[in-house]
C-alpha cells in the first residue's frame, strides 16, 4: 500500500520533477519529451508522476506559472528597490528582465518561446503570465507619469519587450558575444525613449 503523503512530500516531488522537465521541454521540445522519460529522470517508476500531476501538459503548465512567476518578481524587485527616479527604475527593470533571462535560459525559452493551446485550461497559468506582462508594463506608466515619455503604455511597454527579448535571443542564440546582449539593451532603450519623449517629432 502506498504510503501517505504529505503536503510537503508533494510539494517537494512536485518541484523536482519540475526542475528535471523545464530541461528536457527546453532542450528537447514537449513534444519530444515523455512522461517516462521524465520519470526516469528522478529516478521513479513511469507511474509516479501521474500522482502528482494529471499529464504532461499539466507539468508544463505548472513548469512554465513557476518561471512567469519567477520573472515577475525579480523585476517587481528591481522596480521597488532602486532608488531614485522613474528612470533608474525603468532602467532596473530592464537590466533585470536581461539578467533573468540569461541565468535562466530554459525557464526564459519556455515562458516566451513556447505557447499551450489549452492555456486557458490552467488559471494560474494564466494569472502568472498576465502578473509578467504587467511588470513590463507597470515602470513605463511610471515614465508616463513622470512626463520622462509621452504614450500608451500598453503599446510602449511592448516596444523595450521587443527590444529585450531580441538582445536576449540573440545572445542564447551565440549570434551576439556573450554578456553584450545588456550593453545593447541599453542602447535600444535610449534610442526608443529618445523617439517617445514629450513633444519628440
Amino acid at each position: 500500500m502506498p504510503r501517505v503523503l504529505t503536503e510537503t512530500d508533494v510539494a517537494d516531488f512536485r518541484g523536482r520533477l519540475c526542475t528535471a522537465a523545464e530541461r528536457l521541454f527546453a532542450e528537447r521540445g514537449p513534444d519530444a519529451v515523455t512522461m517516462r522519460q521524465l520519470a526516469a529522470a528522478l529516478g521513479v517508476s513511469p507511474m509516479t508522476p501521474y500522482r502528482y500531476f494529471q499529464d504532461k501538459n499539466d507539468i508544463l503548465a505548472a513548469v512554465r506559472t513557476n518561471g512567469f512567476n519567477r520573472f515577475a518578481e525579480a523585476l517587481e524587485k528591481a522596480r521597488d528597490q532602486t532608488d531614485g527616479d522613474a528612470r533608474r527604475k525603468g532602467a532596473a527593470v530592464g537590466d533585470a528582465y536581461v539578467t533573468f533571462a540569461l541565468e535562466h535560459p530554459h525557464t526564459y525559452k519556455l515562458m516566451f518561446d513556447l505557447n499551450q493551446p489549452d492555456e486557458g485550461e490552467y488559471p494560474e497559468l494564466v494569472e502568472a503570465g498576465r502578473r509578467a506582462r504587467a511588470t513590463l508594463r507597470d515602470y513605463v506608466q511610471d515614465l508616463i507619469a513622470n512626463g520622462v515619455l509621452a504614450g500608451d503604455a500598453e503599446e510602449v511597454g511592448t516596444m523595450f519587450w521587443a527590444a529585450a527579448h531580441g538582445c536576449v535571443v540573440l545572445e542564447l542564440a551565440g549570434k551576439l558575444p556573450p554578456g553584450t546582449a545588456k550593453d545593447l539593451h541599453h542602447a535600444l532603450g535610449q534610442a526608443i525613449s529618445r523617439g517617445l519623449r514629450p513633444g519628440a517629432a
